[in-house]
C-alpha cells in the first residue's frame, strides 16, 4: 500500500512539474527583467551625495526633511531652494539632486537645497484646514531652516531663490508673494527668519486656484479642488473641481489666501515663467491640450506682474525668452548681481 502511495505522489508531482521547456522560458524572462532592471538603473541619472542628507525641518510629519548642497566659497554663498512637483500629491526632492540640476549653480558657487513636504492627503488626516496649507508652511518652514543655518552652511541669507515644476511651481510663487512669515517674538528662532525670495523661476506653474477665474481663462480647467479639501476617495480632479465651484463662496477666503496671483504687489520680487510644454498659442477662452499646465496660467500672472511694475518673463514655444536664456540662468544672474 505505501508502495502504490509513493507511486501516486511521484506520478502527480511529475504531472504537475512544469516541462523543462517552460522551466527554461521562466529562467530566460527572470534574466531578461534582470538585465532590464539594471540598465534602467544605469541609465538613470546621477545623483550627486548632499553635503546634508535628509535634514528635519519640522516636527509634524517624517516628509519634513530637506537636502543640501554646501558650493564651494569663501564667502558665504546665494541658495536655490527646489520645490518638487507632483500635485501636491506626489513626488521626491531626490528628482532635483541630479548632476545636470545642481552643477550650473554649485559651479557658479550658489549652493542648492531639495525639500520634502506633506501631501494633501497627509495634510487632510492631520486635520490642516485648507489641505493646501500644509505642503506651502512646510516650504516656507524648509526656508526659514536654511536661513536659520546660514553661519554653519556658509548662506548668505539675503539671496534665496525658488524653483520648481508644476505645483512646487506654484508652491515657489506662493512663496515670492507671500508677505513675510517671520514672527519676531517667536520663542523658535528658526519661526523668526524670514520666508521672502529674491527671484523665483519655474515651470508650468498654477498661478491661480480661483475655479471662477480658471474657466474664464481656461474652460477645461479641472485643477484646484483637492487644494481645498475636495478630494476623496475615487473621485477625479474633473469631480473634485466641481465641487470646489460649487463651494466656491464659502472657501473665497482661502482661495484669496492661497492663488500666488492675488498675492502679487508692487514688491513682490523678478519672476521668470517657463511653459515648455505649451502645444498651441494661448487663447483666453481656449481649450487646452494639457490645462493644469497651460501657459494661460502665466500669461494672466504676467500681465497683473507688468502692471505693477515688477519684472517677469514668459517663455513658452513660439515665445521665447531673449534677456536669459532659461530659468536657470535666470537665477544665476539675480541670485549673483551685485
Amino acid at each position: 500500500m505505501r508502495r502504490l502511495i509513493g507511486f501516486v505522489v511521484l506520478a502527480l508531482g511529475i504531472a504537475m512539474a512544469p516541462p523543462a521547456s517552460a522551466q527554461t522560458a521562466t529562467k530566460a524572462q527572470a534574466k531578461e527583467k534582470a538585465k532590464a532592471k539594471a540598465k534602467a538603473k544605469a541609465k538613470a541619472p546621477a545623483r550627486l551625495a548632499p553635503t546634508v542628507a535628509d535634514f528635519v525641518y519640522g516636527k509634524d510629519h517624517e516628509r519634513q526633511r530637506l537636502d543640501f548642497w554646501k558650493a564651494e566659497s569663501d564667502k558665504p554663498t546665494p541658495v536655490v531652494l527646489m520645490i518638487h512637483g507632483g500635485g501636491w500629491v506626489g513626488g521626491d526632492k531626490s528628482g532635483y539632486g541630479t548632476v545636470a540640476a545642481l552643477k550650473p549653480f554649485l559651479d557658479e558657487g550658489i549652493s542648492v537645497a531639495s525639500v520634502n513636504y506633506r501631501f494633501i492627503a497627509q495634510a487632510m488626516e492631520q486635520g490642516v484646514e485648507p489641505p493646501v496649507k500644509a505642503p506651502l508652511m512646510d516650504a516656507a518652514r524648509a526656508l526659514q531652516t536654511i536661513r536659520s543655518k546660514a553661519k554653519e552652511w556658509n548662506v548668505d541669507p539675503s539671496r534665496i531663490g525658488a524653483t520648481g515644476s508644476s505645483a512646487g511651481a506654484c508652491t515657489s510663487l506662493w512663496l515670492a508673494f507671500h508677505k513675510d512669515l517671520a514672527d519676531p517674538k517667536s520663542d523658535d528662532p528658526v519661526a523668526r527668519e524670514s520666508t521672502r525670495l529674491t527671484c523665483a523661476a519655474v515651470r508650468g506653474a498654477q498661478t491661480s486656484l480661483d475655479p471662477t477665474e480658471l474657466r474664464e481663462w481656461i474652460p477645461n480647467a479641472i485643477y484646484g479642488g483637492h487644494a481645498f479639501g475636495f478630494s476623496a476617495k475615487g473621485r477625479s480632479r474633473a469631480q473634485e473641481f466641481d465641487l470646489l465651484i460649487e463651494n466656491r463662496e464659502k472657501v473665497l477666503p482661502w482661495i484669496k489666501e492661497y492663488s500666488p496671483i492675488e498675492l502679487a504687489d508692487k514688491n513682490s520680487p523678478p519672476i521668470y515663467l517657463d511653459y515648455p510644454n505649451q502645444k498651441q498659442a494661448p487663447a483666453a477662452g481656449q481649450e487646452e491640450p494639457d490645462p493644469t499646465h497651460s501657459a494661460m496660467y502665466g500669461v494672466k500672472l504676467a500681465e497683473r506682474l507688468k502692471e505693477l511694475g515688477v519684472e517677469v518673463v514668459l517663455a513658452y514655444p513660439g515665445h521665447p525668452d531673449e534677456t536669459y536664456g532659461s530659468p536657470t540662468k535666470f537665477l544665476i544672474e539675480k541670485l549673483k548681481g551685485e
